[in-house]
């Protein structure tokens, strides 16, 4: 009889209702133009789920000038500076734009700081494409990037005195950028604080499922991609709530007989662009080596959703 395992899985986890609304924009753009619907960018950092679309028609590219003038092309849900959409209408392309609502908020408050007279200073990873997007919605030298407590400590505002606020992207560690956001405060009281958390409601009840299971299992994998910034804070966020085995896995294929000996408790969650088929084919492999017994937790119920673009919504 092999070794008794209980998988404990976090919930809420997978997908996100961005992510979900970015999907079924390419669907439906495929749907309505037909194939191929250029996509700029991987629409969400999975790649089950783009191998999944590239099978309906999507052709993914990395900038606009790969894509032919006369196919539709539809934008990240990460979001796109505004000069890509501004090319897009010179070059009188078909264009639908994916970029997540909760990423566009940050988008809008930073333009609203701008047009007050302040220095925005935006707490997130340089390259990352919601980082560049963002960046890329005011004009250069406009807005400053923090990546972590060292940089808020020593950042300067590029004029003394001038009036700051700041942005957060959407996928970070809420406890770090916590940390780094009390930095702030602390040296520029007066700095303006986005009207509502900029992190968005998925990223912290993901984090907030891992704590709540990550002390009471011997090992926890988080299904994603290694590009993916909300699934490699999970990992983070596991670590440092009491799971020194953490580990971020693409999928089944890297459940490992070896890594599981000895391990009785095993937690699994999901980044944001996983999808739980994904989750379902890791349960399985565990039970193929494994007498399996699934928990799981729940810290919150998700009912968002999103309207789509009004040219695929009817």
């Amino acid at each position: 009889m092999s070794e008794p395992l209980t998988i404990v899985l976090a919930a809420p986890r997978g997908f996100c209702a961005g992510v979900d609304r970015a999907i079924q924009i390419v669907e439906r753009a495929i749907r309505k133009w037909g194939a191929p619907v250029y996509v700029r960018h991987e629409i969400v950092h999975n790649r089950y789920v783009v191998e999944s679309l590239e099978a309906q028609g999507a052709v993914f590219v990395e900038e606009l000038d790969e894509c032919p003038i006369d196919r539709p092309v539809v934008f990240s849900a990460h979001g796109v500076p505004k000069s890509v959409p501004a090319d897009a209408e010179r070059r009188n392309m078909l264009y639908v734009d994916a970029t997540c609502p909760l990423v566009s908020k940050v988008h809008l408050e930073a333009e609203r700081h701008h047009k007050r007279g302040r220095h925005v200073v935006l707490i997130g990873h340089a390259g990352h494409p919601e980082v560049i997007g963002t960046m890329g919605q005011l004009p250069a030298g406009a807005m400053s990037l923090v990546e972590d407590e060292a940089q808020a400590e020593a950042f300067a505002p590029p004029v003394l005195g001038a009036p700051l606020a700041f942005a957060t992207q959407t996928t970070l560690s809420v406890d770090d950028t916590a940390r780094i956001v009390e930095i702030l405060k602390r040296r520029f009281p007066d700095v303006a604080a986005p009207i509502k958390e900029d992190i968005c409601y998925a990223t912290t009840n993901r984090q907030e499922a891992v704590k709540a299971i990550a002390g009471r299992v011997d090992a926890l994998v988080v299904i994603g991609s290694p590009n993916s910034s909300n699934s490699k804070r999970l990992v983070e966020v596991a670590k440092a709530a009491g799971c020194a085995d953490a580990r971020l896995i693409g999928g089944a294929a890297e459940i490992d007989r070896g890594w599981l000996a000895g391990v009785a408790r095993l937690g699994i969650s999901a980044g944001a662009s996983a999808p739980e088929v994904l989750v379902e084919e890791v349960v399985a492999a565990c039970r193929r080596l494994r007498a399996v017994t699934v928990e799981e937790v729940t810290v919150a119920r998700e009912d968002v959703s999103f309207k789509l673009p009004r040219e695929l919504a009817s």
